[in-house]
């Protein structure tokens, strides 16, 4: 199915009805809404009856626009979007990867429509902490010149393109340079083997964040995909602890 934002952007989303409160699947960068976790989550939703939504950011899967147009602002807009016009009450986001980062945003922005959050291998501020702070002098240059530049990737899709609009709208988006109070139950689940979002980095999101119920579980030796089904059930178990704390 497609919906239509406000500023014309057609978002593909598939959606499963149920009881609240629902889930929301916030895929990663340059991924789909048809990816292992995405649809494992729907078929647990399902299952235990819960209204559920998974959907293609603008520029990613089957939505309209190119992704080299795209930034973390446009992404998360269309995450608020989709959360506030195809779901009725507040929602548990699982956001993985870039996917945390949006969730974050979206708890932020709206924190009445978020009841909880889970979130696996969460990339916060990456565009800047990992992308920019990884770049040497002659590729910024580069960046900063010519408005993109190739990174390779970890899978076999081919390179990453980088656009400096990418970056510099990020910037507009960090969240881990102020305080980022969260009143709702959140699980960070972490892979240790995660070769793309170091435990670092779950260790500065985990510190960072305030709130009276946030844990984080360290899976050892799991990688980034976080898709075996050992980590598929662990990740379903932190949306059914959520929910049972979120009532």
């Amino acid at each position: 199915m497609q919906f239509h934002s406000a500023n014309g952007r057609r978002i593909a989303f598939v959606q499963a009805p149920g009881s609240g409160p629902g889930i929301v699947f916030l895929g990663g960068f340059r991924s789909d809404m048809t990816g292992t976790k995405a649809q494992a989550l729907e078929a647990w939703a399902r299952a235990h009856g819960r209204a559920f939504l998974r959907f293609d950011y603008s520029g990613h899967g089957q939505s309209s626009g190119a992704f080299t147009d795209g930034n973390i602002g446009a992404w998360a807009n269309d995450a608020m979007a989709v959360i506030r016009d195809l779901t009725e009450g507040p929602q548990v986001l699982v956001g993985s990867s870039m996917g945390g980062w949006i969730a974050l945003l979206v708890a932020k922005r709206m924190p009445a429509k978020v009841a909880g959050l889970v979130t696996i291998a969460a990339a916060p501020d990456f565009t800047e902490d990992s992308l920019w702070a990884g770049f040497d002098a002659a590729t910024r240059d580069r960046l900063m010149t010519h408005g993109r530049v190739e990174i390779p990737s970890d899978y076999d899709d081919g390179p990453y393109v980088i656009t400096r609009e990418l970056i510099e709208d990020g910037r507009e988006h960090l969240i881990l340079r102020s305080p980022l109070p969260l009143a709702m139950p959140v699980r960070m689940l972490q892979g240790t083997a995660d070769t793309a979002v170091d435990v670092a980095v779950a260790l500065r999101l985990f510190g960072h964040v305030e709130g009276a119920d946030i844990r984080l579980t360290m899976f050892k030796g799991a990688d980034h995909r976080f898709s075996t089904p050992a980590c598929l059930t662990l990740m379903e178990q932190a949306v059914e602890d959520v929910l049972s704390c979120a009532g």
